[in-house]
């Protein structure tokens, strides 16, 4: 088992390795060069290609059943959905084959509705301890039901 980060803009970095410390599941932190790497022995930080989606496809050629994916591009965790990777949003939110589907219809529905209408660019709430809280817990299900 692999914890896979999609380490770009992902604010539960620290979470994932407290979570993978407790649990002893090796992590790769993929980006494309904006995080320092991690000194801690279980964290390899991943550079790849300064490119759009570029971690996107490498954390998908690589992740597969029994492994676990952290991200917020649902492209993305579609692509590792079907390869058979549990995953898991920053919200705490699991993504699988029974809700992949909708959440890559609202995505898309989303994108045509900001696209029509410049005014509605929203940018959500900020990232509370609540939030925090709750990704942690389902990461430590996800980790466990992987191993």
């Amino acid at each position: 088992m692999t914890l896979f980060v999609d380490a770009d803009a992902c604010p539960v970095k620290e979470e994932c390795i407290r979570a993978a410390e407790r649990l002893k599941v090796p992590v790769k932190m993929v980006c494309n060069g904006g995080i320092r790497p991690y000194a801690h022995p279980l964290v390899e930080t991943v550079f790849v290609t300064e490119g759009p989606d570029e971690a996107d496809k490498w954390i998908a050629e690589r992740a597969g059943p029994g492994d676990v994916v952290i991200t917020a591009d649902i492209p993305l965790a579609a692509r590792c959905v079907a390869a058979g990777a549990r995953v898991l949003r920053h919200g705490g939110e699991v993504l699988n084959a029974a809700n992949i589907g909708n959440a890559l219809a609202t995505r898309d529905l989303m994108a045509d509705l900001r696209a029509a209408d410049p005014f509605r660019q929203g940018g959500g709430r900020p990232f509370s301890r609540q939030d925090r809280a709750r990704f942690s817990a389902a990461l430590d299900r996800v980790l466990r039901a992987a191993g």
